[in-house]
């Protein structure tokens, strides 16, 4: 499934303008022959938004969700999209998978908040594992900081995540999670793992692209500079597997010897 990582900031504060850009990112994408389109963290509103935050929370099911499968059907691609969704008075940081047939197939709660800004702003999501499956593949998602922590992905692997979709607002100076970290995770994992950045000055926060996608022997299929970009990468199910067969980590556990970790 070839997929494309849309390296944007967009447009924070504009949801409209928001949906613009995700509907000619998503008519580049089909025109390329992409399945999956996958936006950054907060795509949907931008992310150093203040309070505006709390203002432009939706519901998972909400008019943006419903502009969102319109996009996706009308251009023949699926989806995942960075929003803040409101549940009665709470918000999450969260992600959604939309179909291309316009269908919400999952939708993730961010775990791990990260610094004062994401913790004053949101609620911590409690489900790490959240899965679809898409074009012959088991799809998973985290948000960004979830990446970091190695329990998050090995928890994906085990339970059977071909392609894990990881939105993302990482800043400087951390860009060695996309150089190093990511290829890492996807090689440790036996796993496609497509890391999709922010790009540029936001507030007080610079994002660095660089966005990722690295498969399961560790190699980065296609990786993005520092500005606006639309990069492409093919997701093979059967090099998965052939990788799963000839990597043994998974099947080398020894979970008994692991307790202490939590």
């Amino acid at each position: 499934m070839r997929t494309a990582l849309l390296q944007s900031s967009g447009l924070p504060g504009s949801v409209v303008g928001n949906l613009k850009v995700l509907d000619e990112a998503a008519r580049r994408a089909a025109d390329a022959g992409a399945g999956l389109v996958v936006t950054p963290e907060m795509f949907l509103t931008g992310y150093a938004i203040g309070d505006d935050i709390a203002r432009l929370a939706e519901a998972a099911d909400g008019d943006s969700a419903d502009a969102v499968a319109e996009i996706a059907g009308r251009h023949g691609v699926a989806i995942v999209y960075g929003y803040p969704e409101r549940a009665g008075e709470t918000v999450f940081n969260s992600a959604q998978l939309v179909s291309a047939e316009g269908v919400r197939l999952a939708n993730y709660r961010k775990t791990h908040l990260f610094g004062c800004f994401e913790r004053d702003h949101f609620a911590h999501g409690e489900r790490s594992v959240v899965q679809a499956d898409l074009g012959g593949l088991r799809v998973g998602l985290l948000i960004c900081y979830d990446v970091e922590f190695p329990e998050n992905v090995r928890a994906h692997a085990l339970a059977g995540t071909d392609l894990l979709v990881v939105p993302t607002a990482q800043m400087h100076p951390f860009q060695f999670v996309a150089e190093s970290m990511i290829p890492v995770r996807a090689f440790e994992n036996q796993m496609y793992v497509a890391y999709v950045n922010r790009v540029g000055r936001e507030g007080e926060f610079e994002f660095v692209g660089l966005s990722t996608l690295a498969g399961p022997d560790g190699v980065a299929r296609t990786r993005a500079g520092r500005a606006e970009d639309l990069v492409l990468a093919d997701v093979d199910p059967a090099f998965v597997a052939a990788s799963r067969e000839a990597n043994p980590y998974l099947q080398d556990r020894r979970p008994g010897l692991y307790g202490s970790l939590v």
